[in-house]
């Protein structure tokens, strides 16, 4: 099982903009979370203008998936995103743990 951090990169007009879609937006992500895909997600502050979710999968397809269901992408919350494999190696979860 890899890691994948899903990085989006918010507009301007996020947070005004935000309160209408984000109950749909976070039952996609409790029920990606439930399903074991979505470890974690959140945004970035000062400036609030990121956001990163953490996949678990076999390859970036999941986090993928989520983007391209997303209402913060769809609706255009969200300017851009990439997916980028974090090669973890420490920690409980590593992926790829690596001791000395």
């Amino acid at each position: 099982m890899n890691h994948y951090l899903l990085i989006y990169h918010l507009a301007p007009d996020y947070l005004e903009r935000r309160p209408a879609l984000r109950a749909e937006h976070l039952d996609l992500a409790w029920d990606a979370a439930a399903s074991g895909e979505l470890l974690l997600g959140g945004a970035v502050e000062d400036p609030l203008d990121t956001a990163m979710l953490l996949f678990a999968g076999e390859g970036p397809e999941v986090a993928e998936r989520f983007a391209r269901a997303d209402p913060y992408v769809t609706a255009g919350l969200v300017e851009r995103w990439h997916v980028r494999r974090w090669v973890t190696v420490v920690g409980e979860g590593a992926a790829a743990p690596v001791r000395a």
